[in-house]
């Protein structure tokens, strides 16, 4: 295909994802009064699934969390189009997550061709791999750590003179950013399996530095939930720290450069101590010649 074929079909794959992002937006804009009230407001309430089966725990705030009190926090509107320009942005961040896994077929279907057997199936285990990495991130976003989060952010008190009124803004700002930096931590073994195939980390080079990346590990839970209690940390902390130890495995042993030395300074197989073990040297037969021509 030449230059302006490949572009042609760009075009169409770009074209194909706008489209479905278009259809599902608006599909997700219809039923998005629904998801609102159910899925996104869920925990500003004591009903939700997590402080429910907090509570059955007895947290007293030492190392468990306490959610035997009733939580219910009121979500203000502040600004006139607030609430029509969240409705169009959480409609479009919702069809994003429904259009991902579509949107990684269609560049695999444009980057295919040009790859050959061994690339394919390398990229085929790590798409299988790192979509629903992505789907876990968030989905433990959604159910851990903003709850967390949020309910300790909104019972916090610098003063009994100052009220919590939390915006609209302010709420579903947080609510993704959350939601989605935890979907992109989920990436970490991804980010470091492609790093390797570069040559700029190696997995000895982790190993290394596995005390650091510990303590970094825990400083950047602790900012993702930014609560009181041990059990809020370790929720966030064990689960990076294991795609920490996955990124390991996945790593490269040496970079890219140092295994073409190690091939070069290996003996390379040509067959030629084979023959001469089968047929002789060749240097018994050359003697002879020249006895022959000396006589």
């Amino acid at each position: 295909m030449s230059f302006w074929s490949h572009l042609e079909a760009l075009r169409w794959v770009l074209m194909r994802v706008v489209v479905v992002y278009l259809l599902l937006a608006g599909v997700c804009f219809c039923v998005m009064p629904y998801v609102f009230n159910n899925v996104i407001l869920a925990p500003t309430t004591s009903d939700f699934v997590l402080y429910r089966w907090l509570n059955g725990l007895g947290g007293d705030g030492t190392f468990f969390p306490d959610f035997s009190s009733d939580f219910s926090v009121d979500i203000i509107n502040v600004k006139l189009a607030s609430q029509f320009t969240t409705h169009i942005s959480t409609s479009f961040c919702l069809a994003f997550l429904l259009i991902f896994p579509y949107l990684i077929a269609e560049l695999w279907r444009f980057v295919r061709p040009a790859l050959y057997d061994n690339e394919r199936r390398s990229v085929v285990v790590l798409l299988a791999f790192g979509v629903p990495m992505f789907y876990i991130g968030c989905t433990l976003g959604y159910f851990v750590v903003f709850p967390f989060t949020f309910r300790f952010l909104a019972q916090y008190d610098l003063s009994a003179e100052i009220t919590n009124m939390i915006s609209l803004n302010s709420y579903i700002d947080n609510f993704l950013m959350l939601i989605f930096v935890m979907g992109i931590v989920f990436e970490l073994p991804f980010v470091v399996w492609v790093l390797s195939r570069i040559g700029l980390v190696t997995s000895d080079f982790l190993k290394n530095y596995r005390r650091q990346a510990v303590v970094g590990l825990l400083v950047l839970s602790a900012i993702i939930t930014p609560t009181g209690d041990p059990f809020t940390l370790m929720v966030v902390f064990v689960p990076i720290y294991m795609l920490f130890e996955l990124s390991i495995l996945l790593a490269r042993k040496k970079a890219p450069e140092e295994d073409e030395d190690d091939d070069e300074d290996r003996p390379h197989y040509t067959g030629d101590e084979d023959y001469e073990r089968l047929f002789g040297s060749g240097s018994e037969d050359e003697d002879d010649e020249e006895k022959s021509e000396k006589q």
